[in-house]
């Protein structure tokens, strides 16, 4: 595509004497602008995408699939429902639950929290939870006892083995008003999914003692589905509803968090625009110093006409020299961008020490260590964009260059 004068050529130009700097300068920030540029946009669509996996992983590790609920309040007969929903074909496990808003009072401390109670059994089939206990056992969830966050019992001053009380927002009716209806429960387990929402504001008991304290005899609130894609659960959802004469209400996970997912992909979008601009601007710069570099090769691009060089091969020769900027700093800004998103949690925590200051708060940013998730097809994507916007930014001063008069260059010389 190039002959080997015309490569010459163009490495020579990149490689400006003591008197042609100021053009060489120009050409290392465009070189620095393309390389910092992809480096930041290949970063921060890691982490969010790490973000977002992060989050999905431990909402779907905690909340399930799907929930089903009746039309008509609690679900009755919930064991035979339950048997209904495994006997349907893509259907891995199924959860009775009984949930509710409480009152959450220790030591002179109240908080609202939110009780998810299930049987002993499906709690250990929770691997996020089941896997992340800080303290306790899995032994210690039983009846009369209580799983809570680490958040939580460091906010309450809470210890395993301490009580707390739970207050539930409808009490009982006596002749002096309503009573709040309240009971103790032992701390048997605490927690730490990685999650300050979760592990700040949840409280996980077993699903008869929930029974007793939310007046749900032989009732729950909704029964939470696996299946056996998170992604594809759409067929899985009408085979559900098919199968109950859609005398039942599903919600899955998309619906539950659609206004968390919507928020991910805008932020995601606005983001990769916004910083797609730092390539823009160095795309730019490779036009104002290959501009200079034209005016500045005048007299040299004259004697080569006149020596039998063709418009086209002015074109090419600093069509490549504007290219090596461009693809060199890609080239670089890639490598960078991959290998700082695949250690960034250790880079974080190597400037948190340096610094002494918290960089990642996880009562913000809702998990405690930074994720970062490379994705080649977006790695690719930014890579793609950024070749073709050096080579745009290199038709312009080519094209002016092979325009050139050899006649008006040498005029004056």
């Amino acid at each position: 595509m190039f002959s080997p004068i015309e490569r010459m050529m163009a490495w020579r130009y990149l490689r400006a004497r003591k008197a042609e700097g100021f053009v060489s300068v120009i050409a290392g920030f465009s070189f620095l602008g393309i390389t910092l540029g992809v480096a930041t946009l290949i970063i921060v669509m890691a982490v969010m995408n790490g973000f977002r996996e992060e989050l999905v992983d431990r909402i779907l590790g905690l909340n399930g699939h799907m929930n089903v609920y009746s039309q008509m309040g609690p679900l009755e007969n919930y064991q035979s429902i339950a048997e209904r929903l495994e006997s349907i074909n893509g259907v891995e496990s199924v959860r009775p639950m009984v949930e509710g808003q409480v009152l959450v009072s220790v030591n002179g401390i109240a908080s609202g929290a939110m009780v998810r109670a299930m049987s002993p059994e499906d709690f250990a089939t929770k691997p996020l939870i089941s896997t992340s206990i800080e303290q306790g056992s899995l032994d210690d969830f039983k009846d009369q006892s209580v799983a809570i966050g680490v958040d939580m019992a460091k906010r309450m001053n809470v210890k395993l083995g301490d009580d707390i009380t739970l207050l539930a927002p409808k009490g009982k009716a006596s002749p002096f008003g309503t009573i709040p209806r309240s009971r103790k429960y032992n701390v048997g387990v605490i927690f730490d999914v990685g999650m300050f929402e979760y592990n700040s504001g949840f409280v996980f008991m077993d699903i008869t003692s929930a029974q007793a304290f939310f007046r749900l005899p032989n009732q729950v609130n909704s029964i939470e589905v696996m299946g056996e894609d998170a992604q594809n659960i759409q067929g899985v959802k009408e085979s559900i509803l098919n199968a109950f004469n859609n005398k039942i209400n599903i919600y899955d996970w998309r619906e539950s968090n659609s206004s968390f997912l919507n928020a991910l992909a805008v932020e995601r979008n606005v983001m990769f625009l916004i910083l797609t601009l730092i390539i823009l601007v160095a795309a730019f710069n490779i036009i104002s110093s290959m501009i200079m570099l034209v005016k500045d090769k005048g007299k040299d691009i004259a004697i080569l006409r006149t020596m039998g060089a063709t418009q086209k091969n002015m074109l090419k020769i600093f069509t490549l020299t504007g290219s090596i900027i461009g693809i060199s700093g890609t080239a670089f800004g890639a490598l960078l961008g991959i290998a700082f998103a695949a250690n960034i949690e250790a880079i974080r925590q190597f400037l948190e020490s340096l610094t002494g200051t918290e960089l990642f708060a996880d009562e913000i940013y809702f998990l405690s260590q930074l994720p970062a998730v490379i994705n080649w097809e977006d790695v690719m994507l930014v890579v793609g964009m950024a070749f073709v916007l050096s080579i745009l930014a290199t038709i312009y001063p080519a094209w002016r260059a092979s325009k050139l008069d050899p006649v008006e260059a040498l005029r004056y010389e």
